[in-house]
């Protein structure tokens, strides 16, 4: 999945599978056919994954009987589903039978004299129903249907799906179906022995822009925040990956979450915590024959629901974790000083301009007061919210492409977290006295660096750097070159960056700094490595780039074990992938930019060794039909050098075209340009060739 969560693992339902002697299996259940708990009658899937069955939980002294379903082959029972459970039985007589006068399931008592339990059709049928059977499928569900109806296998009277309990199976919804009237969420169990009604819910609050919530009683304690085609703005991290896919369908007809394991051979279930207030992934271990605690929400602080109040960011790497927006102050300084956030923050002056502050990385505020259409662009969002002046803050419903739909908030802004990276951008109404003043930067001096030129550069906080490179440690580092060392960091959302942290005594310095942040953040081409954010912070200058799981080329060209990996066909596409950065560079950005030290350290390679140039510190910018240049001061490597830069400090776009030919020969031959010697004719590469060919 990406990421995971540590949390002491909690106490969750679980039963030993106890033998039973006189078992029998049945494959349906039907009005001549009830399952009888005193027969010790299980109904089975096809593919023997669940097994439904009359269970006892917790001790042997508790008589309470439950009908639930649990997975078959599991040897510790996780009970995921449970028809009775707040109206037990208090003997092993009771029975599940098919009722075909009201078209229902139900669970009657020993003597047949108490109906513990009935479904009712979910589904209207306009056909008259002949052949009702009751049946478990490959899935987990429970369902009700017409044995003779071919018409529509989907189609069922009633189904276990639409009534979870504590449990969110593979391929269940998670909301409401209009038509039905259905609302399906999940509600705890009461305690491990005792799988009635509990007092933690999970579901969905569909009025305005959807959203799910968990709740105790009526207690409002996580919001997942909007979803927003990719995820929820919440959980930027929760998005497809190769284990699992999410789905959030929103229509006139229904709301729903749902989610799939890629993997069908592994085990995961959610489940909401009958103990805690806490909603947890598990995963069934082969292993070690338990269940584990894969991921858990709330994760922090920051993701309680409203813990910093009104107009407030959270972020829990902070100190102090909740922080007023510019343009507002907290409430209650004295709750404020202990660290009782809660009253949240007030605005310093009264909002009537005309006027929006963008904020990004933002999980999006509580929509319960909000205003949604999937059809407007950002900018007529914008104008709709400065007609209604009660309108505080606006963002796209969408941020697939370039983000789509509208979605207004007319109340105070509350539960707002913010995150590194994957967060959601949000424009907030401020007076006009604020928007002059507001600036993302903390720092002053070089930090406006990454926000001028409408760079926009996202400033990443060096403490999350420092956790990210677990201080720098020289197991992280990836490398070191003219700038300075390079580490390898994992964000706090699982997000793999590398880290260039420019050296005290490095041979470039603040100038070369400036000219990479402005260069990189503003190409943007699929050879050019993407430029994250920087770090300015006291006398630490750092940039964040996507990290290259495969490092730079010349840890492969050079590299006899490694070199192999390259065939022709793939060092081919290596040159031509270096060649479309370059022209890119020299022709097809806005300005004309040399780069000065293209050589194979600086082209780094992604998971499918495609290329990505980096390390733009020496490049430099040409305007209009300029398209040369001279320095006294000659920066970049011998061996990559063209003959008149190196002896004159003429450099053009030749200059890189004849760096790319170097290095193209180290490609194809393995042999670096600097330190390869041939004794017979002492030449270096270039010469060898030039005499071979």
């Amino acid at each position: 999945m990406g990421f995971l969560f540590q949390f002491p693992f909690a106490v969750v339902h679980v039963f030993l599978l106890l033998p039973c002697s006189s078992t029998a299996v049945l494959d349906a259940v039907t009005p001549t056919q009830p399952l009888i708990d005193s027969d010790g009658q299980t109904l089975v899937s096809k593919d023997g994954t669940f097994e439904l069955g009359f269970f006892t939980p917790g001790p042997s002294s508790n008589r309470n009987r439950y009908l639930g379903i649990w997975y078959r082959n599991i040897p510790v029972r996780r009970v995921v589903w449970v028809a009775n459970r707040d109206t037990p039985a208090t003997d092993s007589g009771s029975s599940l039978s098919v009722d075909t006068g009201n078209r229902s399931l139900v669970i009657v008592s020993s003597n047949k004299s108490v109906t513990l339990w009935s479904s009712n059709a979910t589904a209207s049928s306009n056909h008259l129903v002949t052949s009702l059977v009751a049946e478990l499928l490959n899935t987990g569900n429970l369902v009700l249907r017409d044995q003779n109806d071919t018409s529509n296998s989907e189609e069922f009277l009633w189904q276990s799906f639409d009534y979870p309990c504590d449990t969110l199976l593979p391929g269940m919804k998670l909301g409401w179906d209009s038509k039905s009237g259905l609302n399906r969420g999940l509600t705890s169990w009461k305690s491990p022995d005792d799988p009635s009604t509990g007092d933690f819910r999970w579901g969905i609050q569909v009025q305005n822009n959807p959203e799910e919530f968990m709740w105790k009683g009526s207690e409002r304690f996580h919001r997942s925040g909007p979803w927003n085609g990719l995820g929820r703005s919440g959980a930027p991290e929760l998005r497809d990956n190769p284990v699992f896919s999410y789905k959030f369908v929103w229509n006139e007809d229904e709301v729903y979450y749902q989610y799939e394991l890629k993997n069908k051979s592994l085990i995961s279930i959610v489940v909401m915590n009958q103990t805690s207030y806490l909603r947890q992934r598990l995963a069934w271990n082969e292993g070690s024959q338990s269940w584990g605690l894969y991921a858990s929400v709330p994760r922090d602080r920051c993701d309680n629901y409203a813990t910093c109040g009104a107009y407030a960011t959270c972020m829990v790497s902070e100190s102090p974790i909740c922080e007023c927006m510019k343009g507002f102050k907290s409430k209650s300084p004295e709750m404020w000083e202990m660290a009782e956030w809660s009253q949240g923050c007030v605005r310093e002056k009264p909002n009537n301009a005309e006027g929006f502050v963008r904020y990004s990385e933002l999980k999006l505020p509580d929509a319960t007061h909000s205003w949604v259409n999937k059809t407007m662009s950002l900018g007529e969002c914008r104008n709709k919210c400065l007609q209604n002046c009660s309108c505080t803050a606006y963002a796209n419903t969408d941020i697939r492409g370039a983000g789509s739909g509208c979605s207004i908030w007319f109340a105070d802004l509350i539960d707002m977290k913010m995150f590194s990276t994957g967060g959601q951008e949000i424009y907030i109404r401020m007076p006009a006295s604020e928007l002059g003043m507001y600036s993302r930067v903390k720092e002053q001096g070089d930090s406006n660096i990454c926000r001028k030129e409408d760079l926009e550069l996202p400033l990443i906080d060096l403490h999350k750097i420092v956790d990210a490179t677990a201080n720098f440690s020289d197991s992280n580092k990836l490398g070191e070159g003219g700038f300075g060392p390079v580490y390898k960091g994992v964000m706090a959302d699982g997000q793999e960056v590398a880290v260039k942290r420019l050296s005290s005594d490095s041979g470039q310095g603040l100038k070369e700094f400036k000219t990479e942040v402005i260069l990189i953040s503003k190409l943007q081409h699929r050879n050019l490595v993407k430029l994250l954010g920087c770090c300015i912070q006291g006398d630490e200058k750092m940039l964040i780039y996507e990290y290259m799981p495969h490092r730079s080329l010349d840890s492969f060209i050079f590299d006899k074990g490694r070199s192999r990996l390259l065939d022709w066909g793939k060092r081919f596409d290596i040159i031509c992938g270096i060649a479309r950065g370059l022209l890119y560079l020299h022709q097809d950005s806005r300005l004309r930019i040399i780069h000065r030290d293209l050589k194979a350290s600086n082209v780094l390679l992604d998971r499918e060794l495609k290329p990505k140039i980096s390390d733009f510190g020496l490049a430099r910018i040409f305007g209009g039909d300029n398209s040369e240049g001279n320095t006294k001061r000659v920066v970049g490597t011998y061996g990559y050098m063209a003959p008149e830069y190196a002896a004159d400090g003429l450099f053009s776009v030749k200059s890189d075209v004849f760096s790319f030919g170097i290095l193209v020969l180290e490609i194809i031959s393995g042999k670096k340009s600097r330190g390869f010697y041939h004794s017979d004719e002492s030449l270096n590469l270039i010469g060898y060739v030039s005499t071979s060919c």
